[in-house]
């Protein structure tokens, strides 16, 4: 049994919701036969959160028994976090595969620079380990991922099967219907859209001012290549991502335009 289980592929889930979320749940269900899945994820909500690290106070970890038969770890850090401390203090390795999710919310479009769920699996990519991050377009906790769970399981397989290039970073996102309203998968590109966002003003009982963002999702993109549009059209979307920023024709172009 022992040599079997060495045998495994391992899998190392994490999130941004916290280790209670019905997301993550949901994702180890949805891999649990494919390997050995190893949870390490955030003791409360992380969202929002980017590619923040810890690095002003120390960061714990607590054995967790939250999933039956799955071992996991709740850390007091962010999701990045978690990603670096379960390759270094509880693999002793990197694993076959990360994957981060499943998200309650969005993480299409400019999303994808803000979240915690995405930061996770961009960091293990760039540690050079193939990963994804999932999310569903439903913030209910009571959201049903029977579908989702599905492609989770197709994508991780796929991951699994193939010999991937070992900075693979996959943003999948997920409309919020059932299986057979689902048309199947579209491979997009980001869509240019993001929040017009605004500060509600208010005042605490204290007399003192405090405020609370507020936003709508602005969609200035029309192309139909885009995750948005696949998301509107009960697509699942799978965004490719890199993590190197350099917009290399406007460097070509600086290079000969600005004499400096």
């Amino acid at each position: 049994m022992a040599e079997k289980n060495k045998e495994q592929p391992i899998i190392l889930v994490t999130n941004d919701d916290s280790i209670a979320a019905p997301g993550i749940k949901a994702l180890v269900e949805a891999v649990k036969d494919l390997g050995r899945v190893v949870v390490v994820a955030p003791d409360k909500p992380q969202s929002g959160m980017g590619h923040a690290i810890t690095i002003g106070h120390p960061l714990r970890l607590q054995k967790s028994f939250i999933f039956e038969g799955i071992e996991a770890y709740t850390c007091t850090g962010t999701p990045v976090d978690c990603v670096k401390l379960a390759v270094d203090k509880i693999l002793h390795r990197k694993p076959d595969i990360c994957l981060s999710g499943i998200n309650h919310g969005a993480n299409h479009s400019i999303n994808v620079i803000y979240s915690g769920t995405m930061s996770a699996a961009m960091e293990a990519a760039i540690e050079s380990i193939p990963s994804a991050g999932f999310s569903i377009l439903d913030y209910s906790m009571e959201a049903d991922f029977t579908a989702a769970k599905i492609y989770v399981k197709k994508i991780a397989e796929a991951m699994l099967a193939g010999k991937m290039d070992k900075h693979l970073l996959l943003n999948v996102n997920f409309p919020p219907v059932p299986e057979e309203l689902l048309k199947g998968v579209k491979f997009c590109r980001q869509a240019y859209a993001k929040y017009e966002e605004s500060f509600l003003e208010r005042t605490d009982p204290h007399n003192k001012t405090y405020y609370w963002l507020t936003g709508e999702f602005q969609n200035f993109d029309k192309g139909e290549d885009t995750d948005v549009w696949a998301l509107a059209n009960n697509y699942v979307s799978i965004v490719p991502v890199q993590f190197d920023l350099t917009d290399y024709k406007l460097k070509k172009e600086l290079e000969t335009t600005w004499k400096l």
